[in-house]
């Protein structure tokens, strides 16, 4: 390791440790499919709730099937742990009226938050009549919804240009969104400079960057071409020769996260957004190196 590198390591530590775990931290999970998803799904959730997240969030497939799942697993969520539950809600799948009840169920259960988004399209479906600015609209319409919504630091796969892309992102703030979570990505220029173009564009709520800690490479790269996030070259370099060993694997991973959440903290990003995969360690490994911890009860 270089002298310079050494430095730079070592003023990224000192600057966490100044500011002593004063960090909002988010962490998302998706419903699970069979009986040991969902014990690991508690387990992970009853772990990571120690650390006091601002909310917990949790995804759902275009189905009212999933959005049933999504709904149980939110009550019980806030019944089990007393967390801010925030459950994903997309437009593509149901009517305006549906969305309104969906809505109004979700306030009368004393769910606050929503993350609202489009959704992916059915191949072949078209144009949709809503987007996640008008759900946005809608939600605000019911109650007054803690709304977060999603950005793309490096561009929406569909998006004609990138600021087309941004635009979008300003629709929605506009209809009322309180917070942007962004995809996940592992350039951590692109973030900053996307931050930047939001500033410019007059976006003034948080941007909070999504994190992904790497376990499984090769599924990332599926995810990564799917959502139009590159995967820079050092990183697959890191990663080479891991496929048959998973506990290396999470070491790389959870110290290449450690290092973005370093960088980011020090130019002054104060919110961090877990994507877990429904697995609390990484996660947890991760929010201990940013200071955020359990706290300790008094003897």
């Amino acid at each position: 390791m270089s002298f310079f590198h050494a430095n730079q390591r070592e003023a990224l530590n000192q600057s966490l440790a100044e500011l002593g775990g004063r960090f909002n931290v988010s962490f998302e999970f998706f419903p699970p499919r069979t009986k040991e998803m969902e014990d690991t799904l508690w387990n992970s959730i009853d772990r990571l709730s120690s650390l006091k997240p601002k909310f917990v969030s949790v995804t759902y497939g275009a189905n009212s099937g999933e959005r049933d799942r999504t709904h149980s697993i939110i009550k019980g969520i806030k019944e089990r742990t007393g967390l801010e539950a925030a459950p994903h809600l997309t437009c593509i799948d149901a009517s305006r009226d549906e969305l309104k009840t969906i809505a109004e169920d979700y306030w009368s259960s004393g769910i606050r938050h929503i993350v609202a988004l489009r959704g992916d399209l059915p191949p072949g479906s078209g144009k949709p009549d809503m987007y996640a600015c008008d759900l946005v609209s809608l939600l605000k319409e019911v109650g007054d919804f803690d709304i977060s919504v999603t950005a793309y630091p490096e561009v929406h796969p569909e998006a004609r240009s990138a600021q087309a892309d941004l635009i979008n992102l300003k629709r929605k703030i506009d209809a009322g969104a309180n917070r942007a979570i962004t995809q996940f990505f592992f350039d951590v220029e692109s973030y900053l400079r996307f931050r930047d173009r939001c500033v410019t564009a007059g976006i003034d709520v948080e941007i909070v960057p999504g994190i992904l800690p790497v376990s499984n490479f090769k599924q990332l790269q599926r995810f990564a071409t799917l959502t139009n996030v590159r995967v820079p070259g050092w990183m697959t370099s890191m990663f080479e020769g891991l496929d048959d060993d998973a506990e290396t694997r999470k070491m790389v991973g959870a110290n290449i996260a450690m290092d973005m959440v370093k960088i980011l903290s020090r130019e002054g990003v104060k919110d961090f957004h877990f994507y877990t995969l429904n697995r609390a360690e990484m996660s947890y490994a991760i929010c201990h190196t940013l200071g955020v911890r359990p706290a300790v009860s008094a003897a």
